[in-house]
C-alpha cells in the first residue's frame, strides 16, 4: 500500500485506536500496539527482514515494532524515571510544597496557571518539553493543592509554555538544525530574537485555553478542599519543617543548568575536554541523576532516608505504566516511518509550493501529525524547504528566520498518540486519554494556528 490509500489507512487506524481506548475501554497500551500492527500489516512491511538486490535490508514488522518501542525507552525512559523519583523525593520532603508557596509569594494565588506557563516557556529553552514536564510537574501538583486550581488547567499551562519555546526558541536542538539547514545557523540571534516575538500569541492563547478547560475536564489529582482549607501552619507541621528554599529547588535547578550547559557548548561549537564534560554533564539522563543526588541529601538532611527504598520502589510503580504507554507511542510513529507516509508527504510537497510561508507551516504540521516528533517534523521539513527559498522569495535572512518559526509552528500541530509528549503530558497530568485529546491534542492545535497567524502578520512587515 503507498500513496492517498496508505493516509486513509493511518486515519482509520487513528480512528480505531480512539474508539477502542475510549469507547471499548481498552487499555491504551494494548489499543495503540494493535493498531500498530494493522497498520503495518495494512503497509506492507515485511512480515520477516528482506535483502534487497543491491544488499540493503528492510526491516520485518515484528523488528520495526521492537525497535519503536526499544528507541522510545532508549531517549525518554531513564529521563521519565529518575524526573519522577525527584518529584517523589520532592513531594515527601516538603520541598515541592515550598516551591509552591516561592511561586505564590513571587505572582500571587490569582495567576497560578501564568506562573506554570511562563515557568514552563524559560525551562524548555534548554531542556527538552518532555524532560522539562517531569522536572515540573511536582511545582504543578503542589499549587495545585496550595490554591484549589483546576488540575487540568495548570497541566496545559505547563504543557503549552514548555512547547513553544521548544519549536521555536534555541538552543532546543530542532530550531537549531532548522536554522543551520536554511542557512542563517551563523544568526541565531536573529532566530532566537524571532522566536520570542513568535511566542507571544501562541503563549497569550495557551493560558487562555488551559484556564478554559480547567472548568471543563477534571483529572485524578484535582485538590481535596478541604485539604487546601488547612491553615499554612497546619501543612508545614505535618511535614516537620520545609527545607530552605536553595535545597528544594536544587533537584530542579541544577539539571536545569546542566542542561542549558550542554545546550551552549553544543551551540558555541566548544572542543576538546571542556565540551566533553560539558555535553557529558548536560546529556538529561546524567543531568537528572545529579539532581537525584540534590534530592538525596535533601532526604538525609529532611531526616527521612530510612524511606528512600519505598519512594523509589513507589516511583517505579507510578511510572511503568507511563513508560509502556509512551513506548506503545514509539511504536506506532516507528510504524509510520518505516511505511513510506513520509516519503509520499515530501515527494508530493511541490502541490503546497503556492501558498508561500505558509507552506513550510502546513508541511510541518503534516509530517508532525503523521510520525509524533516535533524535532523530526522541523528538520524534515526544513531539508525540503532549503532548494525552495529562493522559489519561494524567502531566502532573506529575516525571512529565512521566520520560515524556522513557520515550521516550527507547524511541528506543534497536533500533538496526538503517535507523540510521547502526549503520553507524557497526560499521564502525569493524571487525565484520560479521551481528555488528552480534549486538552493537549486541541491545545496544541490552538498553539500552532494561534503562532501562525503572528508569524504571518510578521511576514507582512519584513
Amino acid at each position: 500500500m503507498s500513496g492517498i490509500a496508505l493516509i486513509i489507512a493511518f486515519v482509520i487506524a487513528v480512528i480505531l485506536m480512539i474508539v477502542a481506548i475510549s469507547k471499548f475501554k481498552i487499555h491504551p497500551f494494548l489499543s495503540i500496539m494493535g493498531v500498530s500492527l494493522l497498520l503495518g500489516l495494512a503497509a506492507g512491511i515485511p512480515l520477516v527482514d528482506k535483502t534487497g538486490a543491491d544488499g540493503t535490508v528492510t526491516q520485518g514488522l515484528a523488528n520495526v515494532i521492537g525497535a519503536g518501542f526499544s528507541g522510545t525507552f532508549t531517549s525518554i525512559g531513564i529521563v521519565i524515571i529518575l524526573g519522577a523519583l525527584i518529584g517523589t523525593i520532592l513531594e515527601c520532603t516538603g520541598a515541592a510544597f515550598k516551591l509552591a508557596d516561592m511561586v505564590i509569594k513571587l505572582v500571587g494565588k490569582k495567576r497560578p496557571q501564568l506562573a506554570m506557563l511562563l515557568m514552563g516557556w524559560v525551562v524548555s529553552i534548554p531542556v527538552f518539553c518532555d524532560s522539562g514536564f517531569v522536572i515540573l510537574n511536582p511545582i504543578r501538583k503542589a499549587l495545585v493543592k496550595r490554591t484549589a486550581v483546576s488540575s487540568v488547567s495548570m497541566t496545559i499551562a505547563l504543557s503549552a509554555g514548555l512547547y513553544i519555546s521548544h519549536v521555536f526558541i534555541p538552543p532546543t536542538p530542532g530550531p537549531i538544525a532548522a536554522a543551520n539547514t536554511l542557512g542563517i545557523g551563523n544568526n541565531l540571534l536573529l532566530v532566537m530574537g524571532l522566536g520570542v516575538i513568535a511566542s507571544i500569541l501562541p503563549l497569550t492563547a495557551g493560558y487562555f485555553y488551559a484556564k478554559y478547560i480547567g472548568k471543563k475536564v477534571k483529572a485524578a489529582d484535582e485538590a481535596d478542599q478541604e485539604e487546601v482549607a488547612k491553615s499554612y501552619e497546619e501543612i508545614v507541621a505535618e511535614y516537620g519543617k520545609l527545607p530552605n528554599g536553595f535545597m528544594s529547588l536544587a533537584p530542579i535547578i541544577v539539571p536545569i543548568l546542566f542542561m542549558a550547559l550542554g545546550s551552549v557548548a553544543s551551540m558555541a561549537k566548544w572542543t576538546g575536554p571542556l565540551y566533553d564534560v560539558c555535553s557529558f554533564l548536560g546529556t538529561p539522563i546524567i543531568a537528572l541523576a545529579i539532581g537525584v543526588i540534590f534530592g538525596i541529601i535533601l532526604m538525609a538532611m529532611a531526616g527521612k532516608m530510612k524511606n528512600f527504598y519505598d519512594v523509589t520502589n513507589d516511583t517505579l510503580k507510578t511510572v511503568g505504566p507511563i513508560l509502556f504507554v509512551t513506548a506503545a507511542g514509539g511504536v506506532l510513529g516507528r510504524v509510520i516511518s518505516v511505511s513510506g507516509m513520509v516519503e509520499y508527504i515530501t515527494s508530493n510537497a511541490g502541490y503546497l509550493q503556492a501558498i508561500g510561508i505558509f507552506f513550510p507551516f502546513l508541511l510541518a504540521a503534516i509530517l508532525k501529525s503523521a510520525q509524533g516528533s516535533s524535532t523530526v517534523a522541523l528538520t524534515t521539513t526544513a531539508g525540503i524547504m532549503a532548494p525552495l527559498m529562493n522559489v519561494l522569495g524567502l531566502a532573506t535572512p529575516v525571512l529565512s528566520a521566520l520560515t524556522v518559526m513557520a515550521i516550527g509552528a507547524g511541528a506543534m500541530t497536533v500533538s496526538h498518540a503517535n507523540d510521547s509528549y502526549f503520553w507524557v503530558v497526560t499521564k502525569f497530568g493524571e487525565m484520560s486519554t479521551e481528555d488528552g485529546y480534549k486538552t493537549q491534542t486541541v491545545c496544541t492545535l490552538i498553539l500552532g494556528v494561534s503562532a501562525m497567524v503572528g508569524i504571518f502578520l510578521l511576514s507582512l512587515i519584513f
